[in-house]
C-alpha cells in the first residue's frame, strides 16, 4: 500500500471514528472532524500532508500524489 492510500485511509477512518463518538459521547467530537476535514483541504493545495511525512519515515512507499 503506497503513502497516497495509506493517507486516504486514515483520514476516512478518523471521520468515521469521530462521527461515531459525537453519536455516543459527545458533539464536541465534531472539532476533530472539521480539523481531518481542514487538513485534507490544506494538503490538496500546498501539497503537504504531516501524515505522509510521518509515514515516509517508516519507509512506507512513495505515491504520486505525496512525495
Amino acid at each position: 500500500m503506497t503513502i497516497d492510500r495509506m493517507v486516504l485511509a486514515f483520514a476516512g477512518s478518523f471521520i468515521l471514528i469521530s462521527l461515531l463518538l459525537y453519536y455516543l459521547f459527545s458533539p464536541y467530537w465534531l472539532w476533530f472532524t472539521a480539523f481531518v476535514g481542514a487538513n485534507l483541504l490544506q494538503s490538496a493545495f500546498t501539497g503537504f500532508c504531516p501524515m505522509a511525512k510521518i509515514l515516509k519515515l517508516f519507509g512506507v512507499k512513495t505515491g504520486i500524489a505525496f512525495k
